[in-house]
């Protein structure tokens, strides 16, 4: 299996902050790997994230994507290999869902034929009948539709890699697990590479083939869920797997 993400030794500093936020940073991704990245605001994930495609660049170290060195690549060219998804969602309000889903297959200069028909092969992916959402704007879609046009705008030139930064933070709990379940039975069929960010442990624990937790910059621990849960390695990751155990046990009560 290739090796799709690879950072080496990378540190990131922003200019009159007192300290890093990517400190050494090193770590592997195969490809096909749904990997979230976890911890509390500030601990670097969305650093980490943003310098995968080029958003920030790192201080020192190297960041490799599928064996080349990122910095030696055209930032446009390495942008349109990678899809990206945020909590505000970013769509263009005076565009249609289709025309929102259309941009990267546009600046692509693909036919339209063909755009026409990845457009609508992504609504029916994504659960939105082309016929009735097509011509609708985002002020007429819910918060849960919204962030679907996202991921299918995302998605519409095939990036082999998907980064989400919060996605499902700002949609309410029952659209939440609904976006959550369909977004992994999407990578079950899709196979790509995905980096996940959220600050919630269960969502963390839910979604991730291998887990990233994160503290003040640095990888505390990067490991299976459920080897997270059962063998936590320092007391900042114990902290996290016990605030999930109290929820767990205060729905208990009501059984």
């Amino acid at each position: 299996m290739d090796h799709a993400i690879e950072f080496q030794n990378v540190t990131k500093t922003f200019r009159g902050a007192g300290y890093h936020a990517a400190n050494c940073v090193s770590f592997v991704i195969d490809e096909g790997e749904f990997i979230t990245i976890l911890g509390s605001s500030g601990c670097g994930k969305t650093t980490l994230l943003k310098m995968v495609n080029r958003l920030y660049e790192p201080d020192s170290g190297k960041i490799m994507l599928f064996g080349a060195d990122i910095s030696s690549i055209d930032v446009v060219k390495v942008r349109r290999r990678i899809g990206y998804v945020i909590q505000q969602i970013g769509l263009f309000p005076h565009f249609t869902v289709g025309e929102n889903i259309a941009v990267v297959p546009n600046l692509l200069k693909w036919e339209k034929e063909k755009t026409d028909a990845r457009v609508e092969e992504l609504m029916e992916m994504i659960g939105l009948k082309p016929e009735e959402y097509k011509n609708r704007y985002p002020v007429q879609l819910s918060g849960g539709q919204q962030q679907r046009v996202g991921l299918a705008r995302a998605l519409a030139a095939d990036p082999k890699i998907l980064l989400m930064d919060e996605p499902f933070g700002a949609i309410d709990s029952i659209a939440r697990i609904k976006l959550q379940d369909e977004l992994l039975a999407l990578h079950q069929r899709m196979k790509k590479t995905i980096l996940f960010v959220t600050h919630d442990i269960e969502e963390a624990l839910k979604m991730g083939s291998r887990v990233m937790v994160m503290n003040e910059g640095k990888i505390v621990q990067f490991d299976t869920p459920e080897r997270i849960i059962r063998h936590p390695r320092d007391e900042f990751v114990r902290s996290l797997v016990e605030s999930a155990k109290e929820k767990e046990q205060f729905w208990e009560r009501f059984k």
